[in-house]
């Protein structure tokens, strides 16, 4: 296969590079970024306090432009037993050498190596080419070039755009309050590291916002929620990458009463859950509607998730009304509690949701999560754990606010491909005969190629209150 000449953005001046790996490209050396990620399943909720660094890990990340086919050449400092190149579905089989690794990347995307399983990984990203780069003179760019930057909490109005030049790490976050027509975009970093738990909402916070765009860069380091539209119309993101979400409920992508939304070829690793849209009651002081959560794409998505779920609908759901979402062509490439889940702990109906086209790897040796009930607890090790596969439950939960329940139908699983060690659970619960799960449908569900034909088939647990549930 012919390869292309990648596009390699400068090194920001001061920035550490990491020390377990070094990548070329094409024969054009890339820097190696640092990123703190978890390394025990222990998570708590009370506010203030730090997570302890002995439960985290240091990764590395790459990132470079390309058009077409690139040979990507990495050499661990570890010695090399075995190597993993996830998503499994690209079919990457590598060659090694001595300690360095060696394969062709066909096209944009992003792709974990992992040596000797998956502690300390390594995450590249290769961005398609950048197009309409804006000026940097025009008076509606905040244009961050190549270096260190340091402007705090950004303030966006109708209009204007954010720019990150490939090259530039940015220590701050984005907020933005019923401005209009907004973009954030680039190639560079925005880092949250400088930031106390609870100090700000997010990396980037827009609130009543419509027609937004978020596109190209890379988050690092969140103090909790990564990226939060609330009471949204009109978000769409495109290949970001969050990584780095090392810290006590950090979440990658929170869409909060939103519409008309859109996520896609972008990857995840959080600590807590992934992707997952939420009915909150409130935000930054003020009271919500219960604006609905409706008509949202999550597609070509590749997601690692260290903690809570992968994608998810709730545990929030103070809305009217949770529909038209859909979750297509995703790679879960690590989970650690559920990968799919609709948990309705509120108001809300649930109804009309597809999950289609998910691959999901769960071959990981992995232990059970924990929750840590006072500062200083230390994780205690335990069984080999697997994530459960499918979680679908109506009823009140730590989180709920409403006094009154929802539910839950009408939930499509199609397409469905599971690798694992042993067999995932697939769980459903409803509250009581006026709050069912009800008219759920598994198509082609695969474990590890053997196709599910009925509930008896593999870990099915049907709880009571749940109500037509078809597998085909």
């Amino acid at each position: 296969m012919r390869t292309s000449d990648p596009v390699i953005h400068p090194a920001p001046p001061g920035e550490a590079a990491a020390a377990d790996f070094t990548v070329t490209v094409s024969g054009r050396p890339v820097f190696v970024h640092q990123a703190r990620v978890s390394a025990q399943p222990i998570n708590q909720v009370w506010p203030g306090y730090q997570r302890p660094l002995e439960q985290t890990e240091i990764a590395s990340f790459a990132a470079w432009d390309m058009a077409g086919a690139v040979e990507v050449f990495v050499t661990s400092a570890r010695p090399v037993r075995e190597v993993r190149v996830r998503p499994s579905a690209l079919g990457i089989d590598p060659v090694v050498e001595g300690d360095t690794i060696r394969f062709t990347l066909a096209r944009p995307g992003q792709v974990t190596v992992e040596v000797n399983g998956m502690r300390r990984a390594l995450h590249l990203f290769a961005n398609p080419p950048e197009e309409n780069v804006p000026d940097p003179s025009d008076p509606d760019v905040l244009y961050f070039g190549p270096g260190v930057h340091c402007p705090g909490v950004i303030h966006m109005t109708a209009g204007q755009t954010v720019y990150l030049a490939g090259g530039a790490v940015v220590h701050g976050a984005i907020v933005a309050e019923k401005a209009d027509r907004i973009a954030i975009r680039g190639r560079g970093i925005l880092d949250g590291s400088r930031f106390a738990r609870g100090e700000v909402n997010g990396l980037i916070n827009t609130v009543g916002c419509r027609g937004v765009e978020i596109e190209g860069i890379t988050f690092r380091d969140p103090p909790g929620w990564t990226l939060i539209p609330v009471v949204c119309e009109a978000v769409h993101i495109r290949n970001i990458k969050l990584i780095g979400l090392w810290r006590y409920n950090a979440d990658g992508i929170d869409f909060v009463n939103s519409q008309h939304c859109s996520i896609e070829d972008s990857f995840v690793r959080s600590y807590d859950d992934c992707i997952v849209f939420k009915g909150l009651a409130g935000w930054r002081g003020a009271m919500l509607q219960g604006e609905p959560v409706a008509d949202i794409r999550v597609q070509r998505c590749v997601l690692w998730c260290d903690w809570g779920r992968a994608l998810e609908i709730g545990a929030e759901t103070v809305a009217n009304e949770v529909t038209d979402l859909c979750f297509e062509d995703c790679d879960i490439i690590h989970s650690l509690d559920v990968a799919m889940e609709v948990q309705n702990g509120d108001r809300a109906h649930c109804h009309e949701l597809v999950f289609r086209n998910i691959r999901v790897e769960l071959d990981d040796d992995q232990t059970r999560p924990r929750y840590q009930r006072q500062p200083g607890e230390v994780y205690a090790q335990s069984e080999r754990h697997i994530s459960q596969l499918i979680v679908l439950v109506t009823g009140g939960n730590m989180w709920s606010k409403d006094t009154i329940r929802g539910r839950v139908d009408g939930i499509r699983f199609e397409n469905i491909e599971v690798t694992a060690w042993t067999t995932p659970e697939v769980y459903l619960a409803g509250l009581d005969a006026e709050h069912q799960v009800q008219d759920i449908t598994i198509e082609n569900l695969r474990v590890n190629g053997r196709r599910v034909t009925g509930t008896d088939d593999i870990r099915f647990t049907l709880k009571p209150f749940v109500a037509r549930v078809r597998v085909v």
